[in-house]
Protein backbone atom coordinates (compact mmCIF):
# COMPACT_ATOMS: atom_id res chain seq x y z
CA UNK A 1 0.00 0.00 0.00
CA UNK A 2 1.29 3.52 -0.99
CA UNK A 3 1.57 6.19 0.88
CA UNK A 4 2.72 8.88 2.93
CA UNK A 5 3.37 8.45 6.79
CA UNK A 6 3.14 11.37 9.29
CA UNK A 7 3.88 11.51 12.58
CA UNK A 8 0.75 13.39 14.32
CA UNK A 9 1.66 14.40 17.92
CA UNK A 10 3.17 11.28 18.66
CA UNK A 11 0.52 9.02 16.40
CA UNK A 12 1.92 7.21 13.29
CA UNK A 13 -0.47 7.45 9.94
CA UNK A 14 -0.12 6.39 6.37
CA UNK A 15 -2.28 8.65 4.08
CA UNK A 16 -3.38 7.97 0.60
CA UNK A 17 -5.27 8.90 -2.41
CA UNK A 18 -7.63 6.62 -3.99
CA UNK A 19 -9.73 7.10 -6.75
CA UNK A 20 -9.79 11.42 -5.72
CA UNK A 21 -10.23 10.48 -2.03
CA UNK A 22 -7.80 10.06 0.64
CA UNK A 23 -7.77 7.21 2.78
CA UNK A 24 -6.14 7.37 6.37
CA UNK A 25 -4.79 4.64 8.56
CA UNK A 26 -3.89 4.70 12.13
CA UNK A 27 -0.31 2.44 12.03
CA UNK A 28 0.47 0.46 15.02
CA UNK A 29 4.14 -0.40 16.76
CA UNK A 30 3.42 -3.82 15.22
CA UNK A 31 2.86 -2.37 11.70
CA UNK A 32 -0.97 -3.47 11.73
CA UNK A 33 -2.88 -0.99 9.77
CA UNK A 34 -6.27 0.26 10.65
CA UNK A 35 -8.68 2.52 9.96
CA UNK A 36 -7.88 5.90 11.39
CA UNK A 37 -11.25 7.21 12.19
CA UNK A 38 -11.38 10.53 10.46
CA UNK A 39 -12.03 12.18 7.14
CA UNK A 40 -9.66 14.53 4.94
CA UNK A 41 -11.86 16.03 2.19
CA UNK A 42 -11.17 15.69 -1.31
CA UNK A 43 -10.12 19.29 -1.63
CA UNK A 44 -7.36 19.44 0.73
CA UNK A 45 -4.13 19.34 -1.43
CA UNK A 46 -1.57 17.11 -0.87
CA UNK A 47 0.87 19.98 0.06
CA UNK A 48 -2.03 20.85 2.74
CA UNK A 49 -1.93 18.02 4.71
CA UNK A 50 0.79 19.00 7.42
CA UNK A 51 -1.75 21.68 8.13
CA UNK A 52 -4.83 19.84 7.92
CA UNK A 53 -3.73 17.35 10.32
CA UNK A 54 -2.64 20.03 12.64
CA UNK A 55 -5.78 21.96 13.11
CA UNK A 56 -7.99 18.44 13.72
CA UNK A 57 -5.45 16.82 15.92
CA UNK A 58 -3.97 20.01 17.75
CA UNK A 59 -5.33 19.28 21.26
CA UNK A 60 -3.07 16.49 21.40
CA UNK A 61 -0.39 18.13 21.29
CA UNK A 62 2.38 17.59 24.14
CA UNK A 63 5.61 19.44 25.57
CA UNK A 64 7.38 15.74 24.39
CA UNK A 65 5.09 15.84 21.15
CA UNK A 66 4.09 19.20 19.53
CA UNK A 67 4.02 18.90 16.20
CA UNK A 68 3.33 16.96 12.72
CA UNK A 69 5.42 15.92 10.20
CA UNK A 70 5.94 13.76 7.15
CA UNK A 71 7.99 10.50 7.70
CA UNK A 72 10.49 9.36 5.18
Amino acid sequence: MDGQRFKVFGRMFLIRRSGGLWEAYALGADGKRTPAGFVIPEFIEDSELEQYLFDLFHESATPGNGDVRRVP
